[in-house]
């Protein structure tokens, strides 16, 4: 059976806010932008991994995410794209791009996010998956994810084809990768070419200079409209040209050139092979609109599809302080900060009763904090049908965090918890004992536990208090006004 294509890198948050401009500012020389729109998406390797998902590949992402409202925001985004997210922890804040443009044309980009965070340490799965990938992707952006001496040491040790898509401030390639995909620039940063030489000497030095000392099977250099020059080991340069024009937004052109190469090589494809196939993928992703064309308006600034604050509620009410992604983020860097256990748990909670009072209550003794994964209304309406939920999730989150055994409610959209969990990384997944219906490993039945293996955690059943259901209650109400 073929492992999956493992993409490891920096994920950046980007956001593109559209609008218009009409007049200056009054009290500064400056274009006064009128939004109209903006689109958040995930940026960096996690775009490459939204790249290759939408081929159609099953994708794994090794990134690391912040305990903030981007990097919540990035799980959901990931999730939502068909990307299996591995997440390391990551100190500090979530980095963002954030570009204003006008007219199809960016007037600024700002940055935030301050200087990198330090990635946590891998967990066993994260390093089983990589020893199992049909090909790897190491989308370096700088901010020291592929300088995890843990994960370099799995990607030295694979025997998948590693395709390395460097950064001038990153570190260098594990010996023995495939592909290096620097564009001009960065090889000209990695390798500075000789005075007066032209642009294909340039880079068929700077190519050769760099595939010895990082000891790579070849290096294609990204030439932008002009294609991509590939060197091998003592071969003359092969240059492969774009197919047709490729004017447009070239913003992800190379995250979309290296999964393209990736893709090909997890296929079996010769090196050259790849290149080429990249170089039309990245060529027709320019000319058919750049990233905003390639992906989907699936996320819209605004509440994130995956994890949120409620709708609505009572500004001040009691227990509102603790629901969201806000409340979540703050307890989350309080209680890690101490080196507590963060214990989740998640559900529907429609009628709040003393079968979930039981859980809770035993499940926020297993840890220093307890996170409520609570299903939205139209998650609810979508599991258990268009009569359901009884109570708003406006509603079900205050009771929930008006319970002193919970510390924070969070509401998702899907089905399942995947991308709350792959954000929260909680340290114990708690549910109730009806789940484990044998012997055995109760943890096995549960749909959540492969996801939380992703980082180490554990999944745990707690008992279950007989004879009270949601389902039943409601049952049980109907029967007794039809009498």
């Amino acid at each position: 059976m073929r492992g999956p294509v493992v993409v490891l890198g920096d994920t950046l948050l980007d956001r593109d806010v559209e609008g218009v401009v009409n007049r200056l500012c009054p009290d500064s020389p400056v274009p006064v932008l009128d939004e109209t729109a903006a689109t958040d998406r995930p940026g960096g390797a996690g775009l490459a991994a939204v790249f290759a998902a939408a081929q159609g590949a099953e994708v794994v992402l090794v990134t690391a995410l912040a305990d903030d409202a981007g990097g919540a925001r990035l799980s959901a985004l990931l999730t939502a794209a068909g990307v299996q997210v591995y997440p390391l922890a990551l100190a500090g804040a979530t980095p963002e791009k954030i570009r204003l443009r006008a007219r199809g044309r960016v007037l600024l980009r700002h940055d935030r996010g301050g200087t990198s965070g330090e990635p946590g340490q891998p967990s066993d799965e994260v390093l089983r998956v990589i020893g199992a990938a049909s090909a790897v992707l190491v989308s370096d952006y700088g901010r020291g994810v592929a300088q995890q001496p843990a994960l370099r040491e799995a990607l030295a040790a694979t025997r998948a084809p590693v395709v390395w898509d460097p950064h001038p401030r990153g570190p260098a390639a594990v010996p023995g990768v495939h592909l290096v995909t620097p564009n001009e620039s960065e090889v000209r940063e990695l390798v500075p070419a000789l005075p007066g030489a032209s642009r294909l000497a340039a880079a068929s030095r700077g190519a050769q200079g760099l595939r010895r000392r990082w000891r790579a099977g070849a290096v294609a250099v990204t030439l932008g409209g002009d294609g991509a020059l590939l060197c091998h080991a003592g071969s003359t340069p092969l240059v492969v040209p774009t197919p047709g024009s490729a004017e447009g937004d070239t913003c992800g052109a190379g995250d979309r050139f290296a999964a393209a190469a990736s893709l090909a090589l997890s296929e079996g494809a010769l090196v050259s092979e790849a290149v080429q196939a990249a170089v039309a993928e990245a060529s027709a992703y320019v000319a058919g609109g750049g990233v905003a064309a390639a992906l989907a308006a699936s996320a819209r600034a605004g509440s994130a599809p995956g994890v949120r604050a409620p709708r609505s509620g009572t500004p001040g009410a009691a227990g509102t302080d603790r629901v969201g992604v806000a409340a979540v983020a703050a307890l989350l860097g309080e209680v890690r900060a101490a080196g507590g256990t963060v214990v989740a748990t998640g559900g529907c909670f429609d009628l709040l009763h003393a079968g979930h009072v039981a859980t809770l209550e035993a499940a926020r003794q297993l840890g220093d904090c307890l996170i409520v994964c609570l299903n939205s209304d139209a998650s609810v309406a979508g599991l258990k049908g268009p009569d359901r939920p009884v109570q708003s999730e406006a509603d079900r989150s205050r009771l929930l965090a008006a319970l002193s055994c919970v510390d924070a409610v969070l509401i998702f959209d899907e089905p399942t918890p995947d991308a709350a969990l792959s954000w929260i990384r909680p340290d114990v997944w708690v549910k109730g004992g009806d789940y484990a219906t044998g012997g055995g490993d109760a943890s096995a039945t549960l749909p959540e536990a492969a996801v939380v293996r992703r980082w180490g955690g554990n999944t745990v059943v707690v008992p279950y208090l007989d004879g009270r259901s949601t389902t039943d209650l409601i049952v049980r109400t109907l029967a007794e006004r039809t009498r």
